[in-house]
């Protein structure tokens, strides 16, 4: 009897600390390419639950590394080119721990795992995102051990980036990491909505590159000769304005510029996929369901953007606000006067957006 009743108060004791060891902490994205926690701290074997919120307008995922290995995975995942959107952006990589499924605004997923004693990075490794949103999990006893957070080399510090990018020998680039084009930035971009997506496009002398507003669906200006300079950005805290680097040539002023039927419809992001490292934007106006595929001319300024749409019956029409230097012409409908009409039912439109003045005294070609 003695004996039973000495392991059952043995089973007893060890329930209290097991409960200890199992934790559950939320953490969201929130705007400016932030997890709301960038630091957390549990005890050694510790089974660890993050329930991840994604409170920001673009999706995200969040991946735990092993100790050391964050920038690792970020590079993996970016080589994945076109086959990341398939694969949530996770490299099947052993540096990669757990992860959760890509997360679009406003959902959630969650992630468990044990651990052990050490310092374990947790990144968001969509294009661009990897080199600002990340965090550090320490599973330690000895808390007053753990640097103070404005001299934690895993967070994220202006300092501490300006060295990555050194690491990476393109700090004079503004990026910080050796930039491959077709590339895609979530970044503040002056005179567009925080929601800003830059791409960078191939090309000669620098090449194009254009803002994407995801909040208000549409391009906001086109420029060549170079991308954009993050030096300023790194910090992750959204402060300062991403640099464009050339000259701008195309100006929307029109706000949102599609039609369906008469009414101006109000369009919801749904995010993008890459093809061939290419964004294909996804939204949605009044009901029907739009991709935006944009890719440079091959000869000289300017854009080809393929529009593909869900089933509609409705007539769908394009408000093309006059610029001097541009011309557009559509694989499909009619113009009048600023207004391109398409008929009912139709799933593809082309629009060439060609600059053909350069200071208003010649063709580009």
């Amino acid at each position: 009897m003695l004996r039973f009743l000495f392991q059952l108060s043995c089973l007893l004791a060890l329930i209290p600390a097991q409960a200890q060891r199992d934790t559950v902490i939320q953490i969201s994205a929130t705007g400016g390419l932030q997890y709301s926690q960038k630091r957390i701290v549990v005890k050694p074997n510790t089974r660890l639950t993050l329930v991840f919120h994604n409170k920001d307008d673009m999706a995200h995922n969040l991946v735990i590394t092993r100790p050391n290995s964050r920038l690792r995975v970020v590079e993996f995942a970016l080589a994945l080119g076109d086959k990341g959107a398939s694969q949530h952006y996770i490299p099947a990589i052993d540096d990669v721990l757990a992860h959760t499924s890509s997360v679009e605004p406003g959902n959630t997923d969650s992630v468990t795992l044990k651990l052990t004693e050490g310092g374990y990075p947790f990144v968001c490794t969509f294009p661009g995102h990897g080199f600002i949103m990340y965090g550090i999990i320490y599973a330690t006893k000895d808390v007053k051990r753990l640097p103070q957070p404005d001299q934690d080399i895993n967070m994220p510090n202006p300092a501490r980036t300006q060295e990555a990018a050194h690491q990476h020998h393109s700090a004079a680039s503004g990026h910080p990491f050796p930039i491959t084009l077709p590339a895609v930035y979530r970044t503040f971009m002056p005179d567009c909505g925080p929601a800003a997506i830059a791409v960078g496009l191939p090309g000669p002398n620098g090449g194009q590159s254009y803002v994407f507003d995801a909040g208000e669906c549409r391009i906001r200006y086109a420029w060549s000769g170079g991308f954009v300079d993050n030096t300023e950005q790194w910090e992750g805290k959204g402060q300062l304005l991403t640099k464009v680097v050339g000259d701008i040539y195309y100006r929307d002023l029109g706000g949102f510029p599609w039609r369906v039927g008469s009414t101006v419809p109000k369009a919801q992001f749904k995010g993008y996929s890459l093809i061939n490292r290419y964004p294909e934007f996804r939204y949605v106006m009044n009901g029907v369901e739009v991709r935006e595929l944009v890719k440079p001319l091959a000869r000289g300024r300017g854009l080809v953007r393929t529009f593909t749409f869900g089933p509609t019956k409705k007539t769908l029409s394009f408000i093309n606000k006059p610029q001097p230097g541009i011309r557009v012409q559509s694989s499909v409908g009619r113009f009048q006067k600023e207004t391109l009409i398409i008929p009912p039912g139709t799933r593809q439109v082309v629009l060439t957006m060609k600059y053909e003045v350069v200071l208003g005294a010649r063709s580009e070609e």
